[in-house]
């Protein structure tokens, strides 16, 4: 089983920029069909879909709220999913998770979709 865990997150003010790490770990493997997410939420909200990537092509897609300013990368020798986070808004304070899924869902937005689920990095963004 693959574990992911979240790193990068801080306190920022409004307009500044972030960049949040997720590593596998685990006896487990990410394999070249999986697609990787990044979720986030915010406390008494539902966990909502930000940015995905397929693990092999590094073909992407994001939520509207995030589109040109948040990039979503990868590094398969690290076994790493970056998310860049630039212009950063106080809407955007949330805890980010990461998660995996099949290659079958790629474009899902929905976490149910999604597994094997990291601890979560919190971003705060001051106005």
């Amino acid at each position: 089983q693959v574990q992911m865990v979240e790193s990068g997150g801080g306190l920022v003010q409004a307009g500044d920029s972030l960049r949040l790490s997720c590593t596998a770990s685990g006896p487990g493997r990410i394999l070249s069909s999986n697609v990787m997410g990044w979720f986030r939420q915010a406390p008494g909200k539902e966990r909502h879909f930000v940015a995905g990537i397929r693990w092999m092509s590094g073909s992407s897609y994001y939520a509207d709220s995030v589109k040109g300013r948040f990039t979503i990368s990868k590094d398969n020798a690290k076994k790493t999913v970056y998310l860049q986070m630039n212009s950063l808004k106080p809407e955007d304070t949330s805890v980010y998770y990461c998660a995996i899924t099949s290659s079958n869902n790629y474009g899902s937005r929905r976490a149910a979709d999604f597994g094997s689920w990291g601890p979560g990095t919190q971003v705060t963004v001051s106005a």
